[in-house]
């Protein structure tokens, strides 16, 4: 997929060019650009002494000599204090000049460190926030992989009062103790009249009650009861007026991906494909499941990341990039192609 949060050592990446979260003289230091420069050898240090240092902000590109990658490109972050001194611009501009400059070296992959989380003291959950922005902006518009790494699953935080309600939704609605029972009902209801209905209704064994519905004609849902998954997508994304490029790019599907559903009637999508095209086209809960439904899936109660995916929908949040950050947080896994 074109975003991915990797649990890796920056050093051992293999793509195109890997970020350094630099200091001013670029000549090494402490953390992420101590371990890079270790792991590029003393050829790093040498091109580094000829370009003069870095600005806070601005972006500057050397060859990656020993590292896996085939450049490095430095960057210096902000040190945070408080937030009041420009640190969130700053920090933009270090995402935003590492993939333009990326850009102009023709570079289809780069990895990011979370610039400034570490000893510059700059907020994890913020950081992050500040990093999905700006690489979800860029890949709207470009296409290129980008990898956000970080050495274990502590390292990404979402604010305080998005993890607790995500855990409280996700403590009123897991049925851990009936999984069996559910996955009983969940399979009768793909049979079920109860499917094809204007509003799904639901008991205590069963999922949420829907907010957000969309309202459909019978007759609509009967037509259209023997489509594929690709021609419910397509038909989906001429239904939302949506482009091609629009939807496998909200998707954070990759555009050779895209293609071969488009041309395949016959695809077979993971249940997190599908979903992620569910989230691009701001599907509702019922228009997600019957989506699900084309793919041979379902949604489970017994699931937290069915319940991840539930919570965000009925909360009208449709930003992936978000999305996956929640699913990484609650280790689960992430939408993907």
């Amino acid at each position: 997929m074109p975003l991915e949060i990797i649990r890796n050592d920056i050093t051992k990446v293999v793509a195109d060019a890997i970020v350094n979260a630099a200091n001013h003289t670029l000549l090494g230091g402490g953390g992420v650009d101590g371990a890079i420069h270790k792991a590029a050898g003393p050829e790093l240090l040498e091109e580094c002494r000829t370009l003069d240092g870095c600005r806070t902000g601005e972006a500057k590109i050397t060859k990656g000599y020993d590292l896996p990658a085939k450049y490095v490109i430095h960057t210096v972050g902000p040190v945070w204090q408080g937030g009041k001194l420009n640190e969130e611009q700053l920090l933009t501009d270090c995402y935003r000049n590492s993939l333009i400059l990326a850009k102009e070296h023709q570079l289809e992959s780069i990895a990011f460190p979370l610039i400034s989380a570490g000893a510059y003291g700059y907020p994890l959950d913020k950081a992050l926030q500040v990093a999905l922005s700006v690489i979800g902006n860029f890949l709207m518009e470009e296409e290129m992989l980008v990898y956000i790494v970080v050495f274990d699953r502590k390292a990404v935080m979402l604010s305080e009062k998005l993890f607790s309600s995500i855990k409280e939704y996700i403590d009123d609605k897991y049925l851990e103790e009936y999984p069996e029972e559910y996955n009983r009902r969940a399979e009768a209801r793909q049979i079920d009249q109860n499917f094809f209905s204007e509003e799904w209704q639901y008991s205590k064994m069963e999922a949420p009650v829907l907010k957000n519905k969309a309202q459909r004609k019978l007759e609509d849902v009967l037509d259209q009861i023997d489509e594929s998954f690709s021609e419910a997508l397509l038909r989906m994304i001429d239904e939302k007026n949506m482009t091609d490029t629009q939807t496998y790019k909200r998707a954070n599907i990759d555009r050779k991906h895209f293609s071969k559903i488009k041309n395949n009637p016959d695809y077979r999508p993971s249940k997190s494909t599908v979903i992620a095209f569910a989230i691009a086209l701001q599907l509702h809960v019922d228009e997600t499941k019957d989506l699900l439904y084309k793919a041979g899936f379902a949604l489970s109660n017994s699931s937290k990341f069915d319940l991840i995916i539930l919570y965000f929908i009925e909360q009208g949040n449709y930003n992936i990039f978000e999305i996956n950050e929640a699913l990484f947080a609650f280790e689960q896994h992430l939408l993907s192609g």
